[in-house]
């Protein structure tokens, strides 16, 4: 047996961990440590998408979530993102505003908006504005410290900012939990915790699991190739670039030189991927460019 744990902040890992039906009460452990709401708010908890993405194979790159919907019909959005990656803060205000305008139908009154949070996990820095691990933001004024809405909710975790020292919360035990990648580490945490200590029990259970380690080892698999496509294209592409570039030997020459070298390896990385059936979503992430612009360089049109 591989003895090796599985990293529970990789995205395949998180997911098995707190987005399957069996896993309530790991999940609502996790969310009280996180969000200050009324504990019965959690006698019923519901997943509502408890599926595994189809093997992972058209599932957005780096970015997982569990979606819940809690006894008063608050939505909660946890997601986690182990590399950074452009405009993420707008991306969670974008995934909020998509939570509240889906609770509306035809004919529906606004007082049926429920509160929607998001609960975002990071590896990196996502906040530089302060050293707090945990950032939580809502709508209000900044002059008086009113609140305008509780409606919308951000929840920043940030794995980087944890710091060495215990400092007496859950939520710490729960961070450390994620954050930690050797056995030594998650044994300590478990004899502190009895409610972190169900999450690595689980943990050491989908470690042991054949089927769990191959789409782990697939994922990062998938995602060491997606990084060696995107250096190899941007770096192709550079060298055409200035080659073509110098060779017109005039400054337009060389932008040209470089928009045309950029568009030839884009085309080869565009048509292997559609050949290997990735959806349009993975190509936009590999190559950088919109879905129009895919289509007008794919000879697959």
């Amino acid at each position: 047996m591989n003895d090796t744990i599985l990293l529970p902040k990789s995205d395949i890992v998180f997911k098995l961990l707190f987005g399957d039906e069996r896993s309530i009460e790991l999940l609502t452990d996790f969310l009280k440590a996180v969000l200050r709401i009324p504990a019965d708010e959690y006698d019923e908890v519901i997943i509502t998408d408890p599926h595994l993405l189809r093997e992972y194979k058209s599932d957005k790159l780096g970015i997982l979530d569990v979606k819940i919907k809690t006894k008063s019909k608050k939505i909660i959005d946890i997601e986690i993102q182990v590399k950074p990656m452009p405009a993420l803060r707008e991306r969670v205000v974008f995934s909020l505003a998509k939570m509240i305008t889906g609770q509306i139908g035809s004919g529906d009154g606004y007082t049926k908006i429920k509160q929607a949070i998001s609960i975002f996990i990071t590896d990196f820095i996502l906040i530089p504005e302060n050293d707090n691990y945990h950032n939580k933001y809502t709508l209000y004024d900044p002059a008086t410290g009113s609140e305008f809405t509780d409606v919308l909710e951000v929840n920043t975790l940030e794995l980087s900012k944890l710091p060495i020292d215990d400092d007496g919360s859950e939520l710490w035990n729960w961070m450390k939990f994620l954050a930690s990648n050797q056995k030594e580490e998650l044994d300590m945490i478990a004899q502190k915790s009895p409610q972190v200590k169900k999450a690595v029990v689980r943990l050491m259970e989908l470690s042991s699991d054949e089927r769990t380690r191959m789409l782990y080892e697939s994922r990062q698999m998938m995602e060491w190739d997606n990084m060696l496509m995107k250096k190899t294209a941007r770096e192709e592409g550079l060298a055409e670039g200035l080659a073509e570039g110098l060779a017109k030997g005039i400054a337009t020459g060389k932008e040209q030189g470089l928009i045309e070298a950029k568009n030839k390896r884009n085309f080869e990385i565009i048509n292997n991927a559609v050949k290997m059936n990735m959806p349009t979503e993975v190509i936009e992430q590999l190559t950088g460019l919109t879905a129009e612009e895919i289509n007008s360089l794919s000879d697959n049109k």
